[in-house]
C-alpha cells in the first residue's frame, strides 16, 4: 500500500470521526419547565424512583404533546415545577435521557389519563423519560421570579397561560442556576455564564 493510500484511509477514518463529533459538541441544548402536582408526583418522587428516573406521562394538551414528541431531545434540561400547591415553586432539576414515545398510559382503562381514542397503532399521546439531578437549595416561588429582572418574563408567569411544559430561555435557565449556586449539570460541569443577580422583594410587602 503506497503511502499516499495510507494518508487518504487515515484522513477518512479522521474526518468519519470529526464530523459526528463536531456535529454534536454543535447541538444547542433546550430546557424545559414542567409541572407536576406534588401531591400526585413531586421532585421526592423522582429521586426516589430506581436510578432516579420515570417517564412524564399523563400530558393531554395537544400543544404540550407536540414539545413531547417533537422538540424535547436527549439531554435537555428540566425545571422541575410544584403546581396547584399552597406555594406553587421551581423546586428541582432534572434532565431529560430518553426522547419522545408513546404514551402507554393512555392505552390502560384502569389509568386515570386513558384515552380510548389513543391505539398502539395509532398513538395520539407522548411522553419523554426524565432523570432527577438536584433539589433547587432555594426553591424559587411565584413572587420570586416576579421580582427577578431576568425571570419576569418566564412563560409560567403569563396569565392564561396553563400549559404543563413550557420552553425555557437559556439565560432563565443559568439564572436559575446561578441564584442556588449550581454548576451547570447539563452542561458537562461548566459553570454558568451568568452573573448572578439577587432576588429583590418589595419590603412593603404532573403531570397533567
Amino acid at each position: 500500500m503506497t503511502e499516499v493510500k495510507k494518508f487518504k484511509i487515515q484522513a477518512k477514518g479522521f474526518i468519519d470521526w470529526v464530523i459526528p463529533a463536531a456535529r454534536f459538541l454543535d447541538i444547542e441544548m433546550n430546557y424545559w419547565l414542567m409541572k407536576s402536582e406534588p401531591s400526585c408526583f413531586s421532585i421526592d418522587d423522582l429521586k426516589n424512583m430506581p436510578n432516579g428516573t420515570d417517564h412524564w406521562d399523563g400530558v393531554r394538551n395537544y400543544q404540550a404533546r407536540n414539545l413531547l414528541r417533537d422538540e424535547i431531545k436527549l439531554g435537555d434540561g428540566v425545571l422541575f415545577y410544584h403546581s396547584n400547591c399552597p406555594e406553587p415553586a421551581i423546586v428541582g432539576l432534572a434532565k431529560v435521557v430518553r426522547e419522545g414515545y408513546p404514551d402507554h398510559t393512555a392505552l390502560n382503562p384502569r389509568e386515570q389519563h386513558f384515552d380510548p381514542k389513543s391505539t398502539s397503532g395509532n398513538p395520539r399521546w407522548y411522553m419523554v423519560d426524565v432523570q432527577y439531578l438536584c433539589h433547587l437549595p432555594h426553591p424559587l416561588n411565584r413572587d420570586d421570579l416576579c421580582h427577578h429582572p431576568l425571570l419576569s418574563g418566564m412563560g409560567v408567569l403569563r396569565k392564561g397561560n396553563r400549559l404543563s411544559i413550557q420552553p425555557v430561555t437559556r439565560q432563565e435557565w443559568q439564572t436559575i442556576l446561578a441564584l442556588n449556586d449550581i454548576v451547570d449539570p447539563c452542561n458537562h460541569g461548566a459553570m454558568t455564564e451568568i452573573e448572578t443577580v439577587p432576588l429583590v422583594h418589595e419590603t412593603v410587602g404532573r403531570k397533567n
